[in-house]
């Protein structure tokens, strides 16, 4: 009988039980596995990289190699502006930051403005650069460095962007973007040149560029690949993450447009609360009885998982809660609990950073020493 796959796996819609070994063979990247691993860990150790939570990449060796030898690389990520930022928004921003510290490198943001507007009809213009600004304050709240980090937004920052932007956009015809992102006689033509703009920053340093993200968000970047070395660049590369499940289950992406399913950024403490122990999926047994009896399953529950991919770093005290839960030792309230308390941290602490990052801002967009040279750089 043929293997069946019920998963679906695109830039916008991630559904079903995915199969990230499939999604490696199915997009043609390679695992990181433990030899390159090893390289990583000889600069520093990251959980998520640990767990393999970050699993799949193009390049990362290439890119320890210009490092080892000198020629250094930069990162790149970005993130769309949506009405509400959540815990899934923050993964590739977080081993951003993880990279730039331990390497010591460049970090380009870009917040693209107009592929929002663009795309969406629910948003006006005005609405769009209110909610950005709210973006950039959460992002500046994690902590990159001010004199490494330029964030900026497509529509303010075009004028630098725009030639190179047109002549990627001359090297890439209409059947190319269909393929990749799905466009019809029905797609407004803003939209159709949004990934001309996408890929300027893979071009903004004579080195090769680093880009953190999904791995649902590669095939944004094989364009930028074909083209890239005809333009007198590098193939950029990528490392790639899983995706943070949603509070129904371990299947699927959080979603910001399903609020019962995802935790924001700006949620209180008891609305944390209250969705994890009235939504998060759980691995325990319908009675206490039966559960002290026969154990939860750690690999279907969400709250186990979130505290794997993100809360509880230290992996005695991880592998303590997996097996008190497995064994039965440890209830599905008292398993949720330990992630409503840690996740209700982590927001009050990211709530206080963020308020300070509003003095951080005006470095990070203009007056950084990356920030000033890039306003006084034309691409």
């Amino acid at each position: 009988m043929a293997e069946q796959h019920t998963e679906q796996v695109t830039p916008w819609e991630v559904e079903g039980e995915v199969d990230y070994d499939k999604l490696i063979r199915q997009f043609g990247t390679k695992k990181i596995d433990d030899s390159l691993y090893s390289r990583l860990k000889k600069y520093g150790d990251n959980h998520m990289l640990r767990r393999k939570y970050f699993f799949s990449h193009r390049d990362l060796d290439l890119v320890l190699n210009d490092y080892e030898q000198k020629k250094g690389f930069f990162l790149y990520t970005g993130l769309a502006v949506s009405k509400n930022m959540h815990l899934g928004h923050l993964t590739s921003f977080l081993m951003s930051r993880w990279l730039q510290e331990t390497f010591g490198v460049n970090l380009y943001v870009e917040i693209p403005d107009e592929e929002k507007f663009l795309a969406r009809k629910d948003m006006t213009i005005e609405e769009i650069d209110q909610q950005a600004e709210d973006v950039i304050l959460n992002i500046a709240a994690l902590g990159f460095d001010p004199e490494k980090t330029f964030i900026f937004k497509d529509r303010e920052y075009v004028k630098n962007m725009y030639t190179l932007a047109c002549k990627i956009a001359k090297k890439v015809n209409f059947s190319n973007v269909k393929a990749v992102f799905g466009f019809n006689e029905q797609t407004n033509i803003g939209l159709m040149f949004y990934p001309a703009m996408q890929m300027v920053p893979c071009f903004f340093e004579e080195k090769r560029c680093l880009i953190p993200a999904g791995i649902d968000q590669d095939p944004y970047w094989r364009i930028q690949r074909d083209i890239a070395e005809s333009m007198g660049g590098f193939k950029t590369a990528a490392i790639h993450s899983q995706f943070l499940p949603p509070l129904s289950g371990v299947e699927g992406k959080m979603s910001a447009s399903r609020p019962e399913n995802a935790i924001y950024l700006n949620d209180d403490a008891k609305t944390v609360r209250n969705k994890i122990m009235k939504y998060a999926f759980s691995g325990g047994q319908p009675t206490i009885e039966e559960h002290r009896k026969k154990g939860g399953n750690p690999a279907v529950d969400v709250s186990y998982q979130w505290l794997k991919i993100f809360f509880e770093p230290n992996d005695a005290r991880l592998k303590q809660i997996h097996d008190d839960y497995k064994s039965g030792k440890m209830l599905t309230g008292e398993l949720k609990q330990i992630l409503a308390d840690k996740l209700n941290l982590f927001l009050e602490n990211h709530r206080a950073e963020k308020e300070k990052a509003v003095k951080k801002v005006e470095k990070l967009k203009y007056s950084g020493k990356l920030a000033k040279k890039m306003w006084e750089t034309t691409f």
